[in-house]
């Protein structure tokens, strides 16, 4: 049976000659429908008449929602540009099309390209080139830094509801990995109320990630925009910033973000996200599947992330809220392996030995071991916050920043420094 297929290129010179020779031959295909703009080939999509979408990148109003919504509809994408038009193709790419062809393609190669997006199958190698390859370092990786696979690691920092103290973690393990030589990049995900700039004392008005989630929505983000997109806080550490309004999630989407966070494992070795604790599905809005959803950006980012690290406070409140919130992430994200994280121990809340009692109840009712324990240090974070600085520059002796130090280290990959009392329990070295 041919696979029926809607055309969305209008406007371009070759699109009736092209439409007209894959009607006339016998290539597996149909087309069923030409459509003018993005909004009719949603609407036929919607009709379910069709299995694929062949589209122009000068399609206006094309971003990635709607190429999402199209998948969401069971219709495949192919994609054509001009000839050598790399910007274009690299465009589609980001937009979650994975089949992109020259517009000067032979029709059958283009009818085997809707064939194969439709049975799922990998894209083969095509005339257009991927320009990025080509792109130089940009400054955050230093020359020859490069991972071999192109990829750098990415750590997400989540905790349930209260202040366990997720962005004194994310902020000191960011700042303390850039200070061990590896190129790191701070992003602030938290869609509930993000702090990060405020800790740093930047300025919490400027784009940062939803500027860098706009630009992925339209598919021309790239290293160089994202790199203009992050304050550089000093040479090896630079942050994207997040909302200045809690208001303005719906900038987050889940898609965009992940766009983004894949275009920063190739800016930096070391990425680590700063998440909100809510993981909750909204039932009202889960039979939409164009409908965004709060907490989407997060979970995009715990599922994206390598290594996910659970904050969890230290006295019986936190606790509690950290047993739940293992409980919803195991619902949401079966695959996700949280590494435990108890932050703030102090003597006091918790009566006898801290650790041992909270590592005790942690695995009873969790099921989970503690892998790293992070001491209060009420001083040292007071005079971070008020001076808008880091623990590493206004408290270098403090307890709280050795024991975040040996953490930045595992998780970078780096060797501990010398005054590190101990490795971290339950998180895999990179590799």
């Amino acid at each position: 049976m041919a696979v029926q297929v809607f055309t969305a290129v209008t406007g371009a010179a070759w699109e009736s000659a092209l439409v007209g020779a894959l009607d006339r031959s016998d290539h597996g295909v149909t087309v069923v429908r030409r459509c003018v703009d993005v909004s009719e080939l949603l609407a036929a999509a919607a009709t379910g008449t069709g299995q694929a979408a062949l589209l122009s990148a000068e399609l206006r109003r094309l971003d990635g929602d709607a190429v999402a919504r199209l998948g969401a509809a069971g219709v495949a994408v192919v994609g054509l540009v001009e000839p050598g038009d790399d910007r274009a193709a690299e465009r589609l790419r980001q937009l979650g099309v994975a089949h992109v062809l020259p517009a000067d393609a032979e029709p059958e190669d283009i009818a085997r390209a809707l064939r194969e997006a439709v049975a799922g199958a990998p894209p083969a190698p095509r005339d257009v080139a991927d320009p990025l390859a080509a792109l130089p370092e940009l400054g955050v990786l230093p020359e020859g830094g490069a991972r071999p696979d192109g990829r750098g690691r990415l750590v997400a920092v989540w905790g349930p509801t209260g202040a366990p103290g997720r962005t004194t973690v994310a902020v000191g393990l960011a700042d303390e990995a850039a200070r061990l030589g590896v190129p790191t990049l701070l992003v602030d995900a938290d869609v509930h109320g993000g702090v990060v700039a405020q800790v740093l004392g930047l300025l919490d008005d400027s784009p940062g990630l939803a500027g860098a989630a706009r630009l992925a929505g339209a598919g021309t983000l790239d290293r160089a925009a994202l790199l203009r997109l992050a304050w550089a806080v000093h040479p090896r550490l630079h942050v994207l910033t997040g909302l200045a309004r809690a208001d303005r999630w719906p900038e987050l989407r889940p898609r965009a973000v992940g766009t983004v966070l894949e275009e920063a494992r190739t800016l930096a070795e070391l990425t680590v996200v700063d998440c909100a604790f809510n993981l909750e599905d909204d039932e009202e809005l889960s039979f939409d599947t164009a409908a965004p959803r709060r907490n989407g950006a997060t979970l995009a980012v715990l599922e994206a992330a390598d290594t996910v690290l659970c904050v969890s406070g230290a006295d019986p409140v936190a606790l509690q809220r950290s047993i739940r919130a293992l409980d919803e992430l195991r619902e949401a994200l079966p695959d996700v392996q949280p590494v435990l994280v108890v932050n703030q121990v102090r003597r006091g809340p918790v009566p006898g030995d801290p650790r041992a009692e909270i590592a005790a109840a942690l695995q009873r009712f969790a099921g989970r071991e503690v892998a790293f324990f992070l001491p209060a240090d009420r001083r040292a974070t007071d005079a971070a916050l008020a001076a808008g600085r880091t623990l590493a520059e206004v408290a270098p002796a403090s307890a709280l920043r050795g024991e975040l130090r040996a953490l930045a280290a595992v998780l970078a990959g780096v060797p501990a420094p010398a005054s590190s009392r101990r490795g971290l329990r339950g998180v895999r070295r990179a590799g």
